[in-house]
């Protein structure tokens, strides 16, 4: 890994963390265009199952991945000033949102399933459990990633001189954030 000076501007993380993003970020742009198509033939029936979700549930889980992002950019910053300790803390409040969201959605499935209502209930709860779901598996991987961080960071292991892997995560990180914050208004909100 070759050295920049502080005042060059460089990608933050790995360049293959980034080409994962670009090839998740494109999947997910087309399950969202293949949801509005959907959407545009069926509206009675997407209203219908837009309104048996629980929008409050909506809020409070994307409150929580905006609050775990900016946990993980604090935890980025202080390992930069070479403070472990709170870069530990930071991680572990945004491992924490994390948790808080999984345990949400969690219970909105359960709530769902005990309703009747699956991917083969119509259109709407199909793309409902494809979107979420896919979206669920990449909040455990990116907690996943975050845990091994933090463990590393408890240790010691990032600071001004390497935050490399650090950042990669954080980049991964914002990324499952960013991707809720379109999910969520598409279709939860959106009428």
């Amino acid at each position: 890994m070759t050295e920049s000076s502080p005042d060059e501007p460089r990608l933050a993380g790995d360049l293959a963390i980034w080409l994962v993003i670009l090839a998740e970020l494109l999947t997910f742009a087309l399950l969202f265009l293949a949801y509005a198509f959907t959407r545009a033939g069926q509206v009675a029936v997407f209203n219908a199952g837009q309104g048996t979700l629980n929008l409050h549930a909506g809020v409070i889980n994307t409150v929580l991945l905006i609050t775990g992002s900016w946990c993980v950019a604090r935890a980025v910053h202080a390992a930069r000033q070479d403070q472990s300790g709170s870069s530990a803390k930071w991680l572990l409040g945004s491992l924490t949102c994390g948790l808080s969201f999984l345990f949400i959605k969690g219970h909105e499935y359960a709530d769902k399933w005990q309703a009747g209502l699956d991917m083969s209930t119509n259109d709407f709860y199909m793309f409902y459990y494809m979107l979420t779901g896919f979206h669920f598996l990449h909040v455990v991987a990116a907690m996943g990633w975050l845990a091994f961080l933090w463990f590393r960071t408890r240790q010691g292991t990032y600071g001004r001189h390497d935050c490399h892997a650090l950042e990669t995560g954080a980049a991964f990180w914002h990324m499952v954030d960013l991707l809720w914050i379109v999910l969520f208004p598409l279709v939860y909100v959106m009428r």
